[in-house]
């Protein structure tokens, strides 16, 4: 759903799949553009929602069954899209967000189990209107994704890091999910675009800008672009 000039791009797939680093390529290019972009995440991105990721990631929200999780996810992601995004693309900012509403889909209700209607109520009151205006879903077999995903956490602590709630799960919930994110895409091609995440990180950031760019130009930030072109690169992160 369009808001204002700006333009809302989530990023999805499962754990290791590269959507940090594809995020991070994609706000340099646009950068360089003389586009105004800020980079954010799920859970957390705001300070509401950065208050309840330690719960949710760390598993204390277990004990107290899925539903409850979801209920916290949503709580998050409304406080996420009413103090950061929805104020974002009304300025006119581009938003990446490192997961957004296919994560609870999937993760809560696919692989949760929990009723099709209970996850549409939810999101329908988490997202209050703001969805994306693309989603791009980086596609990886399970197995190469939970490996990457430990490789990184290995190589960024002195001591190798403890998964978190959700990358200790089951392969084959991980492979379901998958699956999941899949489906979504062959139900609302306009809005998801599949990439395959085996490819090179320049293959993949490529592929991604193809699919934004048009995007941009329809905004008028082709415009816009060329007038800051010869000025610094406006970039903010939220994490």
């Amino acid at each position: 759903m369009s808001i204002g000039t700006g333009l809302f791009v989530s990023f999805e797939g499962g754990e290791g799949a590269g959507k940090s680093t594809q995020i991070a390529r994609l706000a340099e290019a646009l950068a360089r553009q003389g586009v105004r972009v800020l980079k954010t995440r799920e859970p957390g991105g705001s300070p509401g929602a950065e208050a309840l990721r330690h719960v949710l990631l760390s598993g204390a929200a277990e004990e107290f069954g899925i539903r409850m999780e979801a209920i916290l996810f949503a709580a998050a992601r409304s406080d996420h899209v009413e103090t950061l995004i929805r104020p974002a693309l009304v300025s006119g900012t581009v938003v990446l967000c490192d997961r957004f509403m296919d994560s609870s889909r999937v993760y809560q209700g696919v692989t949760g189990n929990l009723e099709p209607e209970f996850i549409t109520s939810l999101e329908r009151v988490a997202v209050n209107g703001v969805t994306p205006d693309l989603t791009v879903i980086l596609d990886l077999p399970a197995a190469v994704g939970l490996a990457r995903a430990k490789a990184r956490s290995d190589a960024a602590a002195s001591a190798p890091a403890a998964p978190d709630r959700f990358e200790r799960e089951e392969i084959e919930t991980h492979e379901k999910r998958r699956q999941a994110f899949l489906d979504i895409a062959a139900a609302d091609p306009q809005r998801c675009k599949v990439i395959d995440a085996r490819q090179s990180v320049d293959m993949i950031a490529q592929a991604i800008l193809t699919h934004v760019q048009p995007l941009l130009h329809k905004r008028g930030h082709g415009a816009v672009a060329a007038e800051r072109s010869a000025g610094r690169p406006q970039t903010e992160r939220v994490e």
